[in-house]
């Protein structure tokens, strides 16, 4: 089961909310999911139009799950922590490969 955390349509055409899942990749866009991870509104007002669990956000990453490009570019905006460790994880995971590479 691959893991995914994406938005979840919520709400009137017109009028969009988006949840924040866990799911798995293989579910459609409205489909079940694990657990809700946040929520972002679009049309409500700047200082509380969005929520991020970042402890589950980073537990889940922690666990496998790969972040949609438009959930990481929300992470990034509203909890920039996330994304920085993710960062230092795939560089001290290329910097470990090459140090392996020189080795043999």
């Amino acid at each position: 089961m691959a893991l995914t955390i994406r938005m979840r349509q919520q709400g009137a055409n017109s009028r969009q909310r988006f949840r924040l899942v866990v799911t798995d990749s293989k579910n459609p866009r409205d489909g079940k999911y694990l657990e809700m991870v946040g929520w972002y509104n679009p049309f409500g007002a700047d200082d509380k139009n969005y929520f991020i669990d970042v402890p589950r956000v980073q537990y889940w990453i922690g666990q496998g799950a790969q972040i949609s490009d438009r959930v990481k570019s929300l992470v990034k905006r509203f909890a920039p922590e996330v994304v920085q460790e993710m960062n230092q994880k795939k560089v001290a995971k290329i910097a470990k490969k090459r140090e392996k590479k020189k080795k043999d």
